[in-house]
C-alpha cells in the first residue's frame, strides 16, 4: 500500500470512540504507516491496537501505549480527542473548565517532547478554548494548530439538502463561522442548490430559522440519537484536516484557527474561517457576508472573547499581555 508520508502520526485519547475510528479512517485513507494511539486507559488503547491488528492493514506499523514521553517523542502530526464526551443535556461550553485543564497539559507535553511537530488538530469540546489553550502551552506557532469546526457547516449543509430533496454535495457554500458552539454565525447568503441561489428558493424565514437551529444542535441530536457524543463523523472530518497538512489533499471546510486580526477586528481567540489546510499549515482569508451574518459573526467572536477570559480567570492561560511567556509565537 503507498501512503502520503512515513512521518509517525500520534492519535491522542485513541481509546475512545472517535480515537479509534480515527486509527482505522487515517489506514483506510493511507496517510502513513506509523500511527502510534495513546491514551490513559490501558485496556482501551490496548483493545483498539489488537482490533487495528486484526484489520491486518498491509505496511502498517501500529504502536500503542499509556506513556505519554513514548507516545509524544518524534511524532509530526497528532490529533487529540482527548477530552470528557458532551453528553445528553450538556452545551459544549460546559466541558470548558476539566477539558482545557487537559488542554493545557496537551500543549506542555508537546512542547516537552516533541515541539518539531508539523501540525496539530484538537478537536474536544469546546474546541475553540481547548485549542486555544492547546497553542498557548505548546509554544507553536499559530498556522501548526487547528480545530475541528467542519461539522457545522456539513449539517447546515445536510439540512439544506433535506428541505429541498438534493444530494447533499449539491448544496454548495453553506458555511459557518466563528464559535464551535451555540453561538456560531450561521452564513448561507452564498448557498447554491443544485446550482440555484438559496435567495431564489421559496424558503420561508420561519423555516430557515428552524434549519439554522437544527444546526446549531445538530450535535446534541446525535447525543439524543445515539446516546452519546458524535465519532464517526469529527474522526473522518479531523483526518481530513491532517491529510491536508500532510501534504494530501487540501482541507477547504472551515477550521478552527488563531486568528488575530486588526483590520477583521478580531483578537487572539481560535474561530472558525474561511480556511485552507495544506502542507504549509492553515491559512485563513476574511468572511463575507450579509450585514446580519457579519453581525452574529461579531457576537460569536464576544462569546469566544468571554470563554477565553473564563480561563484566564481560572489560572489555565495567563492573560494575553503574557501569552510569549509561555508562547513566543504568539
Amino acid at each position: 500500500m503507498k501512503f502520503l508520508t512515513d512521518e509517525k502520526l500520534l492519535i491522542v485519547g485513541a481509546g475512545g470512540m472517535i480515537g479509534s475510528n480515527m486509527v482505522q479512517t487515517a489506514l483506510l485513507l493511507g496517510l502513513t504507516p506509523n500511527i502510534c494511539l495513546y491514551d490513559i486507559f490501558e485496556p482501551g488503547v490496548h483493545g483498539v491496537a489488537e482490533e487495528m491488528y486484526h484489520c491486518a492493514f498491509p505496511g502498517a506499523n501500529i504502536t500503542w501505549t499509556v506513556d505519554p514521553k513514548v507516545a509524544f517523542k518524534g511524532a509530526k502530526y497528532i490529533i487529540s480527542s482527548g477530552g470528557a464526551p458532551r453528553k445528553e443535556g450538556m452545551t459544549r461550553e460546559d466541558l470548558l473548565k476539566g477539558n482545557c485543564q487537559i488542554a493545557a497539559d496537551f500543549g506542555d507535553k508537546i512542547k516537552q517532547y516533541c515541539p518539531n511537530v508539523k501540525h496539530v488538530v484538537v478537536i474536544f469540546n469546546p474546541a475553540d478554548v481547548t485549542a486555544l489553550t492547546a497553542l498557548i502551552h505548546s509554544g507553536l506557532k499559530p498556522n501548526q494548530l487547528t480545530s475541528l469546526a467542519a461539522l457545522d457547516s456539513t449539517r447546515l449543509q445536510e439540512a439544506l439538502a433535506k428541505e429541498f430533496k438534493v444530494q447533499q454535495d449539491k448544496v454548495t457554500g453553506a458555511f459557518t463561522y466563528g464559535g464551535h458552539g451555540e453561538q456560531m454565525a450561521v452564513f448561507a447568503s452564498k448557498v447554491k442548490i443544485d446550482g440555484t441561489p438559496l435567495k431564489d428558493k421559496k424558503l420561508s424565514a420561519k423555516k430557515f430559522e428552524e434549519i439554522k437551529l437544527n444546526t446549531i444542535q445538530g450535535g446534541s441530536n446525535i447525543i439524543k440519537l445515539r446516546g452519546r457524543s458524535s465519532f464517526q463523523s469529527p474522526a473522518y472530518q479531523a483526518v481530513k484536516m491532517i491529510e491536508g497538512a500532510m501534504g494530501g489533499a487540501k482541507f477547504k471546510l472551515p477550521a478552527g484557527c488563531f486568528v488575530n486580526d486588526d483590520k477583521l477586528g478580531f483578537k487572539n481567540v481560535m474561530m472558525a474561517m474561511p480556511t485552507t489546510i495544506d502542507a504549509a499549515g492553515v491559512s485563513y482569508k476574511a468572511p463575507k457576508g450579509t450585514a446580519e451574518e457579519m453581525a452574529s459573526l461579531q457576537a460569536s467572536y464576544q462569546h469566544l472573547c468571554k470563554m477565553r477570559d473564563e480561563l484566564v480567570e481560572l489560572g489555565i492561560i495567563p492573560e494575553v499581555a503574557k501569552w510569549k511567556t509561555l508562547n513566543k509565537n504568539l
